[in-house]
């Protein structure tokens, strides 16, 4: 078959002749719309080449894979990533320039795929990229969620959530396969017996069936004939199984399975829900792993060897007892070698020390919803509460039990399950094995390591920033794109003024292009020339948006009081969605909204700063954000974010950071130097040591210090809203509830730090080489790297074998070893 994307011309007649077939009219008449969908469908079917080449690849080598379950891929607009990945980016460029039509204004048009929150999805959309561009076998498994969390819009000064309605276009990517559909089963009674030869048999008659069935989308590596598979299950109907007189019913409970990522767990049936949502998924993907296996080996024997299944999080913990599931029962096996499989089989990333945060569920619910993997849950808690007494660690049980409070522990579930525990940066690794898992790991340490998150450059330095990258080519070469640890070789030419020059020349391109965005959306004009500092991430308090913006408010007050106070010119960047139910961030957000529109709108003050809130934040408006960014805040309380991974973006493109030493930050501060970023703040162990002698006395911080005071008092004497109870949540949260994430105690370190970056920035020459030296020293935070160490360490997989001409059969060339 011709390669239609071999050059310019081809290409033009391939689209033009495929929008006639489809729609029925010339190329001229057709609606944008039909020519993105054309387009899209005819970079998919040219990736079914590849997708083919790479399936037949991994079985006929008997090559292993990974499975990567996780409840999120946020996987932002592919369109520039694959065909940037293919390599036919400009010959695309070309054909739609000689037809008068703008490639961006079609790839404007594809919308951020709702399959995700925050940072734990697109950390997993990384780790896809990764695998395919490093040649690994590695497959993503989630459900197709139909809406996406919430659109978030602005209105009133505080959020409303609207649907997200981003399949309005449907999925120009994926591929229907309702030929392997999956049937889940959940509720009912089990009847469960032994035969005469000690065997254990269940009969189990659910009470709500539903098929799962997958969608797939190719998953195309940097240059390589690679093609991987993110698999989405959506729910459909079982005819069979509709009750007489419930057709209705029936049909609510399949829709609302795959409606919406994450639905509102405060009440029973959403916690249910959430519940049926997590073993939906992971029934289908086991399923699909088991008879996939089958296809190729004679046996499940050999399951652990050939596959590696990875659980991003507790979400898909079910995975453990529902592979048992299906060993013992659909396939005959002991306990004892269905246990050891599993075992060898599956691997746990933990993402959180929170304890909210680490999954429980009631036992009644699990019982009642799942009777046969609740009876194995209860099997496995049995047998490791003997292992554990034989261990001689009988007096620490109650740490690691799976069973307890009349609920069941998914993270224990999971670290008792796997041959593997991760971190994702290296405090947060530390801080599980001496305190949050400190029982699981001295019972096995050697199941305990660390894999420091990475996000893919190639999205979010190279594809994003062509402005830098072409910068960078002209310094280093373009072999960073493939090996990223290349960034190094920049190191050569931080000191060079022409490239300082130039570099704050990008930097300027780039902080136009997001000023140009918050005009033509927000109606707010932006001085290119000022600091634009930048927070942009969920919305927690943890991650203290609300320390931000309070010295935004001191910065405010103060000016208003004291004429001769001025400070360096700044724009503060705010992105973030608080979850519907979680009130306090609501009200952060409605603070910082009601705090934007009082600054902008005072003509003293606004001359030296800005405020701007960018609704619904996604992934798209990241690679616009990030790019622009001087100033990365990263001002978490320390010990309390596990990684993060916006940090990482920052620094690709230059932002230097501040923040506190936790997450990943204490890793980007070892590579560049304190000296080429700003940490302040309380530290793990000074944080503990208050806790321990419960020494925190917010009233004394506000009685002595005015300035904070101001700022407090601000909240609710009218500065901000004429409701003097606007924020009593805030108010509340940090005075009458004992600010549980320090934001007072660390105040005035982060004003001094922000002191400090000021001055910073005006020695123009220092402050690009410090940039410079950040961009450097990013390649360690690749997920090349990650995805590197996942499959030495934990995966033991290999490369996909691909001979130099399949390579060049898709117009690639093979590196030499």
């Amino acid at each position: 078959m011709k390669n239609i994307f071999s050059d310019a011309q081809t290409f033009k007649e391939a689209l033009t002749t495929e929008v006639a077939h489809r729609f029925g009219r010339d190329f001229e008449d057709a609606y944008p719309e039909e020519r993105y969908l054309v387009l899209g469908s005819l970079i998919r079917d040219q990736l079914g080449n590849t997708w083919k080449e790479t399936k037949k690849s991994v079985a006929e080598h008997h090559t292993k894979q990974l499975y990567y379950f996780s409840m999120e891929f946020l996987m932002g607009r592919l369109m520039t990533n694959n065909l940037m990945n293919m390599g036919v980016y400009d010959v695309v460029k070309e054909a739609l320039d000689d037809l008068g039509m703008d490639l961006h204004n079609l790839e404007e048009l594809e919308a951020d795929a709702g399959l995700g929150n925050g940072g734990l999805g697109r950390l997993a959309a990384c780790f896809l990229d990764s695998l395919a561009s490093l040649n690994l076998a590695g497959n993503g498994n989630c459900i197709r969620y139909r809406y996406g969390l919430f659109k978030q819009e602005i209105i009133n000064d505080q959020q409303v959530e609207k649907p997200d309605c981003w399949l309005r276009l449907g999925n120009v990517w994926e591929v229907w396969k309702p030929q392997h559909d999956v049937r889940v089963k959940f509720g009912g009674t089990l009847d469960a017996y032994m035969d005469q030869f000690g065997k254990f048999h269940s009969n189990y008659h659910p009470s709500f069936v539903v098929r799962a069935v997958p969608y797939d989308e190719p998953i195309v590596g940097y240059h390589t004939p690679t093609t991987n598979t993110l698999r989405l299950w959506d729910a459909a109907v079982d005819e069979e199984s509709v009750q007489a007189g419930k057709l209705n019913e029936y049909l609510n409970a399949v829709s609302a399975l795959t409606a919406n990522v994450y639905p509102d767990d405060s009440t029973e049936e959403g916690k249910e829900l959430r519940l049926k949502q997590e073993y939906f998924f992971v029934c289908a993907g086991v399923d699909q792993i088991i008879r996939s296996h089958l296809r190729t080996y004679p046996t499940l024997d050999n399951l652990g060897e050939k596959t590696a299944i990875q659980l991003n999080d507790t979400h898909p913990v079910l995975v453990i007892p529902e592979l048992m599931r299906v060993l013992m029962d659909d396939y005959n096996y002991n306990w004892d070698d269905a246990w050891n499989i599993v075992r060898q089989t599956v691997a746990y990333t933990n993402h959180t020390i929170m304890s909210e945060a680490l999954e429980r569920w009631p036992q009644h619910l699990v019982r009642n919803l799942l009777p046969r993997i609740y009876m194995i849950i209860e099997e496995i808690e049995r047998r490791f509460y003997h292992y554990v007494q034989a261990r001689g660690m009988g007096n620490r049980f109650a740490e690691m039990s799976i069973l307890k409070d009349q609920q069941v522990h998914m993270a224990s579930l999971a670290v008792v399950g796997s041959h593997s525990v991760n971190g994702v940066a290296a405090i947060h690794s530390e801080i599980l094995v001496n305190d949050v898992m400190n029982a699981f790991a001295t019972l096995w340490p050697e199941r305990f390591n660390n894999k420091t998150n990475g996000v893919t450059h190639r999205r979010w330095l190279v594809y994003s920033n062509p402005q830098l990258t072409s910068l960078l080519k002209e310094y280093i070469g373009d072999g960073f794109i493939r090996h990223p640890e290349q960034l190094e070789k920049l190191m050569e030419y931080v000191d060079d003024p022409t490239l300082q020059e130039k570099f704050m020349n990008v930097k300027l391109e780039r902080k136009k292009i997001l000023a140009k965005y918050v005009h033509d959306e927000l109606g707010i004009d932006v001085d290119v020339n000022t600091v634009f500092d930048v927070q942009c991430k969920r919305l927690h308090a943890y991650k203290r948006q609300l320390m931000n913006i309070m010295h935004v408010m001191s910065l405010y007050l103060r000016m208003k009081q004291d004429p001769n106070f001025r400070v360096q010119p700044t724009t503060y960047f705010f992105a973030a969605k608080a979850a519907p139910g979680y009130a306090l961030a609501k009200e952060i957000i409605k603070l910082i909204v009601k705090v934007a529109n009082r600054v902008n709108n005072d003509p003293l003050v606004s001359r030296y700063m800005k405020v701007i809130f960018i609704p619904n934040y996604s992934v798209s408006i990241a690679e616009i954000l990030i790019n622009a960014a001087d100033v990365s805040e990263q001002i978490s309380m320390a010990g309390k974010e596990a990684s993060g991974t916006s940090n990482m973006k920052f620094m690709m493109n230059g932002a230097l950071t501040l923040g506190t030493l936790d997450g990943a930050n204490v890793e980007i501060v070892e590579q560049v130097g304190y000296e080429n970023a700003k940490i302040f703040g309380l530290r793990v162990e000074e944080l503990e040591e208050i806790k321990r002698h419960n020494s925190y006395d917010v009233w004394s911080i506000y009685n002595s210090n005015p300035n904070l005071a101001r700022v407090i008092d601000s909240l609710h004497d009218c500065t901000w809203s004429s409701n003097p109870n606007e924020f009593q949540l805030i108010f509340n949260d940090l005075m009458l509830h004992r600010d549980e994430f320090f934001v007072l105690a660390d105040f005035d370190a982060y004003a001094q730090a922000h002191r400090e970056v000021s001055a910073w920035y005006q020695n123009r020459p220092a402050w690009a080489r410090a940039m410079l030296i950040n961009i450097a020293k990013s390649g360690y935070f690749s997920s090349d790297r990650t995805i590197r160490q996942y499959a030495n360490e934990i995966w033991g997989l290999d490369e996909i074998q691909f001979t130099p001409e399949q390579y060049e059969k898709f117009g690639f060339e093979k590196e030499a070893e």
